[in-house]
């Protein structure tokens, strides 16, 4: 899997994506689009992946837009804005759909889509210098194909405020309204965290993992007398699954379940 905006460095069934574009701050482009739909689409496709680690380069997480993209599109026609946009939408939308957590490292600024990179995470850890902004109202658009996944994880209330207004803010306020879900004093010390959260994850069945994050969307997306049906099929079917057998009875037996290394 060889890419030029990303790195991909495998680690048994763990996989670290890192945005690669330190010199714009790891801002999007056309291609690193095309290159993050290709990345994440083949991992979640990979049974042997387990977790992806979502990380970028340099000083910053991601700066959102890059500039050369911004001043094409300012080119561009009605229609020609749509199919961007559409590419866009897929990107989130293919992270966000992940068969496996994703985990984000999130270090410096996240800006922009930036912010809508931390709200396709599953889980997001940041550091404490960290800082944040849905700054595109102070360009005169919106934070429109982000705004499913970032009002999912803050709110309607701070999503009107945040949107609004486009201020910065850091990460204690990032961790009090969702966005972040811990942060670390430095560097070194996210990255231990990092780790420690990959162990939990791998700890965990790999098939309830996958099929928690569909239990999620479908739970959110229904009111409770379509959801309570769903649940009660999607435990059974667990209960009654290999995976699930596997791990109950190696919890009776107090042993490992087959899934973590011994």
């Amino acid at each position: 899997m060889t890419h030029t905006n990303f790195s991909v460095e495998r680690r048994a069934s763990v996989a670290r994506v890192t945005l690669n574009r330190p010199e714009v701050h790891n801002a999007f482009n056309d291609e690193l689009i095309s290159e993050a739909i290709d990345v994440f689409g083949e991992l979640s496709d990979d049974r042997e992946t387990r977790v992806i680690v979502l990380a970028g380069s340099g000083a910053n997480f991601c700066a959102g837009a890059d500039l050369n993209w911004m001043a094409r599109m300012a080119t561009y026609t009605r229609e020609e804005n749509v199919r961007d946009s559409a590419r866009l939408a897929r990107m989130f939308a293919v992270i966000n759909a992940a068969r496996v957590p994703v985990v984000g490292r999130v270090q410096g600024a996240a800006i922009g889509g930036g912010v809508g990179l931390v709200a396709v995470c599953d889980i997001a850890i940041g550091t404490a210098t960290s800082k944040f902004g849905l700054s595109e109202v102070k360009l005169g658009i919106l934070p429109a194909v982000i705004s499913p996944y970032v009002i999912a994880k803050i709110g309607e209330s701070h999503a009107r405020a945040l949107f609004l207004t486009g201020e910065r803010f850091g990460a204690d306020r990032a961790k009090e309204i969702g966005l972040l879900h811990a942060i670390a004093a430095d560097e070194a010390e996210l990255d231990r965290m990092i780790e420690e959260k990959v162990s939990q994850l791998l700890s965990s069945g790999p098939e309830a993992v996958a099929e928690c994050k569909k239990l999620i969307e479908f739970v959110v997306g229904h009111p409770p007398e379509e959801s309570i049906p769903h649940t009660i099929e999607a435990i059974a079917e667990r209960r009654a699954s290999a995976e699930g057998q596997a791990g109950m009875g190696a919890f009776l037996k107090k042993e490992k379940p087959p899934w973590v290394a011994r």
